[in-house]
């Protein structure tokens, strides 16, 4: 079997032959009748769990939840059942783009790490499909701990995939089991009754039928096995199981055939659902051990499960940016209390300072306290030349935020790294996040430094404003140019950024300038309506209505709404009242331009570009980097925020000019669609959509379903050099050094030209300066390609749950493409064990009658420790009960460290649930029961574990609950305690 190292070497022709229904399940899309993909699985695990957490947080804070939890789940319905602000404008943006990345990120592992046998479980590799999994859901929870909640996705979406592989690449459900094999997650418990290496476990199929090959006495003993799979040799252990499939060449040796159940056409195709089921539940079990060790709130957020999006502010602080800064906090703290305890809260904070020399350090906080304390705390000093270090703080800032987030950069300089823009686009690009830029007073405040510094007199050139415009342009965002005496007047913008559900529905730009007229639909869900214009101050416009009316920019207050201007900014407050459908806007400007329209709606949609691999069997993966000029192009839509809504027409409209491209739509379900395009715009274009809405859907109801239009911001370009790259593993030690090989090729018409030579400049940086080492150029060899490989090294003093985000680009003076990576930083596992707990005490004071339970208190102690190698208790909360939970340190005689914990309640409620963690997420949880009679003395009972999860509908076929030893007793003493102090087993 290859190693996973050789994976970034395989020839694309045998990647392609991966995303056959024999290798795996469909990553993505089924192929084969109604198969479950690993997409689906991994969904409906997701928006179980979490509407499963709401529900608990309802219960617990005493709102109704009305939700029946069933496969019947959207993402809508979830959002809508969890939000607390009943309105009718709900956003479904975050949770969507949160769990798109988590399957995304699922599937990613049948491309870039076929080959690795334990990321699969083939050839029995129980062990190393185990410690992938143990690895893999550690990296989550440090991440979390670190409100490092995309890295944390990225890493659960690749465990889950190989938890679900197992149900599908053992024998697991031919032995009979109907529930998920708990141990792959337990890390302290022994795998048990693993075929040897030496034992036969299958026979020939029979004429292709492979129903009964697993052989009778592996049933009989109810040994476990997986099959064996390899694309280049047939040569397995005789006797041994194949996969199966038209790819896997150890199928053709004996015994033959194989024992797969990717999909309802595989080898065991008959037992496909009855695995996928297995795999949803487990992917369930799987969540609730994150749930227990980073806490209800924390999970939710891990879910994307938001109103709102970051508030993230990247902020010059060198001598001249007082006023800036202190504008800063203003328009910050004004959102933050505002919005505090509402569902528009921002889902977290970032800031990122910088001048120069230094950048940094990034914070990245769901406490809106921590972040006002660290904006406080900037001070505008120093400075001595001109440029500041702004790209090195924007690209902290865009690898730290989630994908389609809003950041604001406020400076007055430009920018000393500009060698960064190309990594910079790329992160606009992949990651599709707005960046606009507060640009203030720049020629005067910078005489004034320089003056008082003695200095030369410098100010930023146009060459160094058009720097920030085109980065601007290209995400979406803006530009404004404006003194620092309006600069107030200009941050409304990130007002009405932060307002629940904003959606773009035009973005438009013209560079060389020239009057043109754009067009936007007004549809039904529609709210608050702005328009922004950015140009030179002799520009001018005019806005007309659906029903005619119109209105000019010589009317600051009209029939269509006001406007006003600051800086090279105008902001036009839309009226719409109701005049839904086919609004214009025209501009006159030979000046270069941008043009943007937002609004509010629960309606919109979020896209991914999609690479189609060819073979046997056809899949799609996510493409990184730029689509290739001259070639087609795929794209996977999601409508979002209603379940009525519908995709017609998805268009690639060039962003200086009116050419478009009409792509063929393909209903996938789930309100997801692919869309395939037999050719792109030549350089830059924008993704344009429009839809139907039932009536019903929106308060602005009409007899017949409305059309919905809307744009992406971020602008794609298009390279005819492709650029890809894979590291060596997914994640890096801190101290240690990774490999990432890399290859790049010259294209024409959107394939591999081989006959091309040339070479090309390699640029490598990544997001926290770490140690790095890459050849500066390649040059193109055989087959038009060439190789390199980085070298990166992370600092033994980086965070475990920390991420790494690396780019690489090959570029020559008119082109450039780019491969971004994201390496996690994980600290080696060594804890595996979760807290224990020994029951003190409980308190006899409760009475048997309910009627006066009101009148008493009962208590419960206890000790939880973490062994003697464990490292140690991190927190201790109540996952059911309704009391004070008190907790203090102590320590041992032998110098042992314990956690001596006291729960204290009315005697009307009875029962308490506690969770222990330690400081590496294992969980530990105990619970106890009140008394209602004499109290008599208890022996100590000691065991670990975690609450299963019992709501999946699974039969468990061992006990959910250890109860507590109480044989010393006696049954006589049993009957009149009523005691149950139950320690579960750690997930």
């Amino acid at each position: 079997m290859t190693s996973t190292n050789t994976c970034s070497l395989i020839p694309l022709v045998f990647l392609s032959f991966l995303w056959s229904s024999a290798l795996c399940f469909q990553p993505l899309f089924s192929l084969v009748g109604n198969s479950s993909t690993h997409l689906d699985i991994t969904q409906r695990a997701l928006l179980y769990k979490s509407a499963e957490v709401c529900r608990a947080m309802a219960s617990a804070e005493g709102r109704d939840f009305s939700l029946t939890i069933d496969d019947s789940l959207t993402i809508s319905k979830v959002q809508r059942a969890c939000s607390t602000s009943g309105s009718m404008l709900i956003s479904t943006i975050i949770f969507q783009s949160s769990i798109t990345n988590i399957y995304l990120s699922n599937a990613a592992v049948d491309v870039v790490q076929a080959l690795s046998e334990s990321l699969h479980f083939d050839d029995e590799t129980f062990k190393g499909g185990r410690d992938v999994i143990t690895a893999g859901v550690s990296a989550v929870k440090a991440s979390v701990k670190l409100d490092n909640f995309v890295a944390g996705r990225l890493n659960l979406g690749r465990v889950c995939h190989t938890l679900q592989d197992f149900y599908s690449h053992s024998n697991w459900v031919e032995l009979g089991n109907k529930a998920p094999y708990s141990t792959l997650i337990r890390p302290d418990q022994q795998l048990d009754n693993l075929a040897g290496p030496s034992v036969p476990t299958c026979r020939n199929c029979t004429d292709g039928d492979c129903t009964n090959n697993l052989l009778p006495e592996i049933l009989q003993q109810r040994l476990l096995t997986s099959g064996y799979f390899n694309l280049f040799s047939s040569a397995k252990p005789a006797g041994k199981c194949s996969h199966g499939g038209a790819f896997d060449m150890t199928s053709l040796q004996d015994p033959v055939g194989g024992i797969n159940k990717d999909d309802s056409g595989a080898s065991h195709g008959a037992l496909h659902h009855q695995a996928a089921g297995l795999a949803v539940n487990a992917t369930i079990e799987l969540l609730e051990d994150i749930r227990l060790a980073v806490g209800d709130k924390n999970f939710l957020r891990l879910m994307g499960l938001s109103q709102s999006s970051v508030l993230c502010f990247v902020i010059d602080t060198t001598g001249s940016m007082g006023d800036d800064i202190a504008e800063a906090k203003r328009v910050s703290f004004s959102i933050i209390d505002s919005k505090r305890g509402t569902q528009e809260e921002p889902s977290a904070y970032i800031l990122v300072p910088f001048n120069d020399p230094g950048y940094g350090p990034l914070l990245i906080t769901t406490d809106a306290d921590v972040f006002k304390a660290s904006i406080n705390r900037l001070a505008a000093s120093g400075g001595g030349d001109i440029p500041e270090l702004c790209l090195s703080g924007l690209q902290l800032a865009l690898t730290a935020a989630p994908p389609s987030s809003e950041i604001f950069v406020f400076t007055d300089a430009p920018a000393k790294d500009a060698y960064l823009k190309g990594a910079i686009t790329a992160l606009i690009e992949s990651s599709k996040s707005v960046v606009t830029f507060m640009l203030t007073d720049v020629l005067a405040s910078r005489r004034r430094r320089s003056q008082a510094q003695g200095g030369t007199l410098r100010a930023m050139s146009q060459l160094d404003a058009q720097l920030y415009q085109e980065l601007a342009q290209a995400s979406g965002g803006q530009a404004i140019e404006v003194s620092k005496s309006d600069l107030t007047l200009a941050t409304s913008i990130i007002e009405d950024s932060s307002a629940p559900a904003v959606v773009t529905l035009l973005q438009a730009a013209r560079k060389p300038g020239k009057p043109d007229t754009f067009s936007f639909l007004v549809d039904g869900s529609m709210r608050n309506l702005t328009a922004y214009i950015t140009g030179a101050p002799s520009l001018t416009f005019n806005l007309t209505s659906s029903s005619g009316s119109s209105q000019g920019s010589s009317q600051a207050n009209g029939p269509l709404g006001t406007f006003s201007t600051v800086g090279n900014l105008r902001r036009f407050s839309l009226r719409i009242d109701n005049q839904m459908g086919l609004w214009e806007i025209s501009v006159n400007s030979n000046e270069p331009y941008s043009l943007k329209v937002t609004g509010q709606s629960s309606v919109n949609f979020i896209y991914n570009l999609m690479e189609a691999h060819q073979g046997g069997h056809r899949g799609y993966s996510l493409k990184e980097g730029r689509p290739l000029k001259g070639g087609n192009a795929s794209l996977l839509v999601t409508v979002t925020g209603s379940d009525t809504a519908k995709l017609t027409e998805v268009t690639l409209v060039e962003g200086s000019g009116s050419r478009q491209v009409n792509g063929s739509v393909r209903v996938l379900g789930s309100s997801n669609y692919l869309v395939t395009f037999s050719n792109v715009p030549e350089g830059e274009f924008s993704v344009h959509l429009r839809g139907e809405e039932s009536a019903s859907a929106t308060s602005r109801s009409t007899a017949a379903p409305h059309t919905f239009q809307r744009q992406a911001p971020t602008q794609i370009k298009t390279s005819s050099i492709s650029v890809s790259a894979q590291a060596n593993a997914t994640s890096v030690e801190p101290g240690s050094t990774i490999s990432v090989p890399f290859t790049v090729s010259s294209t024409a018409d959107g394939v591999v030209n081989a006959s091309a030579t040339g070479t090309y400049t390699v640029r490598v940086s990544n997001d926290h300066g770490y140690a790095s080492s890459a050849p500066a150029t390649v040059t193109l060899g055989d087959g038009g390609t060439a190789n390199g490989t980085v070298e990166l090294t992370v600092p033994g003093t980086a965070a475990s749950g920390s991420a790494v985000t690396l780019t690489v680009e090959a570029a020559t003076d008119a082109d450039v493409n780019y491969a971004v990576l994201r390496v996690s930083v994980a600290a080696k596992v060594t804890d595996v064990s979760g807290p224990v707990c020994q029951m003190i005490s409980i308190s006899d004071t409760c009475p048997s009658s309910s009627a006066l339970c009101s009148s008493a208190q009962w208590q419960f102690s206890a000790q939880l420790s973490d062994r003697a190698n464990g490292t140690g208790i991190d927190s201790v909360s109540v996952r059911q009960g309704n009391g004070t939970l008190n907790t203090s340190k102590q320590v041992g005689a032998a110098g042992e460290n314990f956690t001596m914990v006291t729960f204290s309640a009315s005697c009307c409620a009875q029962t308490v649930e506690l969770v222990a963690v330690d400081k590496a997420g294992n969980v530990g949880t105990c619970a106890g029961q009140a008394k209602l009679k004499q109290a008599t003395t208890l022996a100590p009972a000691i065991t670990t574990g975690a609450i299963p999860t019992t709501s999946t509908g699974v039969d468990n076929t061992s006990p959910a609950w250890t109860s507590a030893s109480h044989s010393a007793i006696g049954p006589l003493m049993c009957s009149y305690i009523s005691l149950a102090l139950e320690l579960m087993r750690v997930l």
